[in-house]
């Protein structure tokens, strides 16, 4: 508790008087408040931060995941950043998000222009584009996985295309396309609902202004819509960027890695080798995972303060 000096006050007839020190307290907590933290926090501890602080540990020994184990540094540390394996995961994965963020925004920005130009049937469209979005990611896997293994195939031979005639899925060159294009169907609804929700916010006015002053209708998108919404764009790109680093039930169900490791993310490295016996070397690659998800956390908050996206 804290107070400030004295002051004095002057009336009407000249003279001063001392005027009431301010005193400033310190808002009580109600422990109501901490009973209610208490469950969420216990259960988070209990299944995140413990589980953490347990394979950073384990990241430094020759676990199997039970048994007996020794110590050994950062041994499994050095060997990993050697193993082509875990680095082309992380090749696959990261320009796999890379390509993935900037279609995914480009198309959502898109439908969302013209679900919220002066259309008709919008509030329709908009329920049928939101569909994809409630739907399980790896029943979307399966279901694309018959597309591209046996309907395109068939539809290629068909209209005698050797291009189209073999699977997609089979092709080490090509497999990771389809992850892209399953993945940005999935994921445009939630964006788009986003820049829809950034587009909305902007006054009618400013457009009747731009185009009393000549601005045509790209003129007015790259003058006036873009700097306005650019707090949305930064916010879907950088969490669709983290989002696609996780990809792992799309993968699984499309492509299973394949062929061979092509399509393998980070993710499924990391289960594969909790499977195969690589525990604590996994935990390593795991626990350089997580510090590259942190930093891009750390580079959102950068970004996005002091921004009113939301």
């Amino acid at each position: 508790m804290s107070t400030t000096a004295p002051s004095r006050t002057t009336d009407g007839d000249g003279e001063s008087h001392p005027r009431s020190p301010i005193v400033h307290r310190r808002r009580r907590i109600d422990p109501l408040y901490y009973l209610f933290l208490f469950p969420s926090l216990t259960l988070f501890s209990l299944a995140v931060t413990l589980p953490a602080v347990l394979g950073f540990g384990y990241s430094f020994t020759n676990s199997i995941g039970f048994g007996d184990w020794e110590f050994i540094g950062l041994r499994n540390y050095i060997a990993m950043f050697r193993d082509q394996g875990v680095l082309g995961s992380y090749t696959f994965t990261l320009g796999f998000s890379l390509i993935t963020v900037i279609l995914v925004n480009i198309l959502a920005f898109a439908l969302a222009l013209g679900l919220t130009s002066k259309i008709r049937f919008t509030t329709a469209l908009r329920t049928i584009y939101v569909i994809p979005m409630v739907i399980s990611g790896i029943v979307i896997a399966f279901v694309f996985q018959y597309l591209f293994a046996n309907t395109v195939p068939g539809m290629g031979q068909a209209i005698g295309s050797d291009a189209l005639s073999t699977s997609i899925l089979a092709n080490p060159d090509w497999a990771w396309l389809s992850i892209v294009i399953v993945t940005a169907w999935q994921s445009i609804p939630a964006t788009m609902l986003i820049y829809i929700a950034g587009l909305v916010t902007i006054p009618g006015e400013v457009y009747e202004a731009g185009s009393i002053d000549g601005a045509t209708g790209w003129q007015a998108i790259r003058h006036i819509t873009l700097p306005l919404v650019s707090g949305f764009i930064v916010i879907n790109t950088i969490l669709g960027f983290k989002n696609y680093l996780n990809a792992y039930d799309i993968i699984v169900g499309l492509t299973d890695g394949g062929p061979g490791v092509a399509t393998r993310s980070v993710a499924m490295s990391i289960f594969r080798g909790f499977e195969g016996g690589d525990y604590a070397y996994q935990m390593a690659n795991a626990m350089v995972f997580f510090l590259i998800s942190i930093a891009l956390a750390l580079l959102q908050l950068r970004i996005t303060r002091g921004r009113t996206a939301f």
